[in-house]
């Protein structure tokens, strides 16, 4: 009952977390990544059935970020799909479309939504790890009470980062929650397999086709494989029955050849038609079996040069892993992202991870996993060490994999944190067994192991919380990309309501305020912003921005500055000051900034618009016309910078040439007005 109670407690917030989260930012569920793609196979295609952006088609370099940032974010959101010879390409893992949201559409008619379904893999994984934990505890730990199996049940639940992956459950967590779900099913059938000799095969087979969809879903999962083979080790061991030498005629202890190579074709030969099966798949695609589309990814870095796993990225990814400490505040949620160490060249960069060491706390008690064994008998040692030992080839099999690349985030560590979780309420048990005859050392163990266990609860439901701020914020931004303010004016308020010091959402709230005119509000969120963190260069900037708005413009030429202090290397804001001082009527004073926006920033045209407005307005006509000439050879369709010119070209007494600029400056813009006299 205890444990049916914890497992329902894990479920119910299974369900709140994901009920209360954001999702994939109000976009319709028929334009989510798996639901395209299960329209492309409905209608016999492996692209997705997603128009090409034609701007992005004539792309000299579609995969260069900065040219292709305008088609990833919204309303096109192309970000991380893969683009091969003119079509769009899910890089993600295939099988959540052939398990879930394929079936799901024939079923019911209606698409399902990313974060549903990362909800559903993580409540079958999470039934899956439960399921072994009690086995486990029923045939090898009588002695522990049902309390410390529900507390196991609550941590392989609550402490394996499952609460902060479904607080933004998008098409990344979509696949790495599906792995999950499928390896923890395939270590249940391996587990079966060890204590079942006589199903073995039957087990073992289910096993390896529940880890070949799992590596279908996320190929970083196929070196924990290798659980596979544990049941025919623990075959060749001898476990088998005797047979009937056919040569000598005499019985012989030890496996049956015919009874090891039937193991053997159950343990290779699913796996191997579903890695033959998503060979095909690539190739089809891409016309290479090995390449599932990350070459191709529209991402925010550029994927077809990144050197995505190397040993120099495994002892910056060991200590953002597992021992960056988060930072903590005083304001909810307190827990804030790590300070992280220089990472090594060529790495991307972080996103949120945390230290488990540091922040789960309890993982530290997988050490005390060999205690389990310790003192048995060798009829329940040996399957309980083999069993044990298929966690930890898991985890340390994901960790390794993941230490190797080129980037981390919490999401990653989801493929590593359940085993090592489960390790570690193995520890648990085992200390519970140990010390069952000393209750004073017992007692004091409990306590300890509770602390740990309480401290990893709590760490995991306020990032969780933390996240839940975060996604609040990043809807705010995706709604300013679309351009519906007073929406985003929402979002942010309830980001800003569960988390005061946010500064970036302060920040942006304030320059959602001043798209909406109500500029008086916007300046009062970017002073808040920056009485929070006052060393944001963004922030005096945009307060600039506003106070200019206001007619305030000497303390807007003062933020300016010092926003140009703290970012000596921004030409915009050079360009903003520059632009200050020539509204208040010193154009002396911002050929300076201009000049030096101009050497940032060569290739911006609005930086030499306001350098000739500058100069001309100081008396360097030549300077101007260079200037402006300059900005319309990088932008011809630049209307304010020909009617710039032609006012140079008019004083410099060259009226034809000025009238042609006149004309193209009206032509491109009739409501730009009349030459100045």
């Amino acid at each position: 009952m205890l444990l049916a109670g914890a497992g329902a407690l894990v479920l119910a917030l299974f369900a709140w977390i994901t009920a209360t989260s954001v999702g994939e930012w109000g976009r319709a569920a028929a334009d989510y990544a798996y639901n395209l793609q299960v329209e492309g196979f409905r209608s016999g295609r492996l692209s997705l059935p997603k128009e090409v952006p034609p701007a992005l088609a004539r792309l000299p370099d579609p995969y260069d970020p900065a040219a292709n940032l305008l088609y990833r974010m919204a309303p096109y959101s192309l970000h991380d799909l893969s683009y091969y010879r003119g079509r769009l390409y899910l890089y993600f893992g295939v099988t959540p479309a052939l398990l879930l949201f394929w079936p799901w559409v024939a079923l019911t008619g209606h698409f399902l939504a990313h974060k549903y379904a990362a909800a559903l893999f993580c409540s079958v994984g999470f039934l899956a790890a439960a399921a072994w934990l009690r086995a486990l505890w029923l045939r090898y730990f009588p002695e522990v009470g049902a309390g410390v199996a529900a507390a196991g049940v609550l941590a392989v639940g609550l402490a394996t980062g499952a609460p902060i992956l479904l607080q933004r459950a998008d098409v990344c967590e979509v696949p790495i929650s599906c792995a999950y779900a499928l390896v923890t099913l395939a270590l249940g059938a391996v587990w079966l397999a060890l204590h079942r000799p006589a199903q073995r095969a039957r087990w073992l087979a289910a096993a390896s086709l529940a880890y070949g969809l799992a590596v279908g879903a996320r190929p970083s999962a196929l070196f924990g494989a290798a659980i596979l083979l544990i049941p025919l080790l623990v075959e060749l061991k001898g476990s088998g029955p005797e047979f009937l030498n056919p040569v000598s005629g005499f019985k012989n202890l030890g496996p049956d050849p015919f009874r090891i190579a039937r193991l053997l074709a159950a343990a290779v030969l699913p796996l191997m038609l579903c890695g033959l099966a998503l060979m095909l798949y690539n190739y089809l695609r891409f016309q290479n079996p090995f390449e599932f589309g990350e070459h191709y990814q529209l991402a925010s870095d550029r994927q077809d040069t990144a050197r995505h796993f190397s040993l120099r990225y495994l002892w910056f990814n060991f200590r953002v892993y597992f021992l960056a400490p988060v930072r903590w505040s005083a304001a909810f949620p307190f827990a804030r992202e790590i300070a992280s160490p220089p990472p090594p060249a060529g790495h991307a960069p972080i996103e949120d991870p945390f230290g488990i060491l540091a922040n789960v706390p309890l993982a530290w008690l997988a050490l005390a996993a060999p205690l389990a064994w310790r003192g048995r008998g060798a009829e329940a040692r040996l399957p309980l060490r083999w069993a044990v030992a298929a966690v930890a080839v898991i985890f340390g099999a994901a960790a390794l994999v993941l230490g190797l690349f080129y980037g981390n985030c919490s999401r990653y560590e989801f493929e590593f944190l359940p085993a090592l979780v489960l390790l570690a309420v193995v520890g648990i048990f085992g200390l519970e067994r140990a010390l069952a005859a000393r209750p004073g050392w017992r007692s004091a163990a409990r306590g300890g192991w509770i602390g740990l266990l309480a401290f990893s609860l709590a760490f995991n439901l306020l990032e969780s919380a933390e996240h839940h701020v975060v996604e609040r914020y990043n809807l705010g931004n995706w709604l300013r990309q679309l351009g519906r303010n007073d929406e985003a004016v929402g979002a942010f308020r309830e980001a800003i309501a569960l988390r005061s010091d946010y500064a970036e959402a302060h920040d942006n709230l304030g320059s959602s305020l001043l798209q909406l005119r109500r500029t008086a509000e916007a300046v009062a969120e970017f002073r808040e912003a920056l009485r929070i963190r006052p060393d944001s260069a963004e922030g005096h900037n945009n307060l600039a921005n506003a106070l200019l708005t206001l007619g305030q413009a000497s303390e807007a030429i003062s933020e300016y500055g010092r926003a140009v202090r703290l970012d000596p290397a921004s030409a915009a804001m050079r360009s903003n000051l520059g632009s200050a001082l020539l509204q208040t009527g010193r154009p002396a004073e911002a050929v300076p900034p201009y000049q030096e926006a101009v050497r940032l920033a060569p290739d911006d045209p609005e930086a030499r618009d306001g350098l000739g407005t500058a100069l001309a307005q100081t008396g360097q006509l030549a300077g101007a016309e260079a200037a402006y000439r300059e900005a319309l050879r990088l932008r011809p369709d630049l209307a304010e910078a020909h009617f710039n010119l032609a006012n140079v070209l008019r004083q410099l007494g060259r009226a034809a040439d000025a009238q042609a600029e006149y004309r193209e400056a009206l032509r491109l813009k009739p409501d730009l007005g009349r030459p100045r006299p």
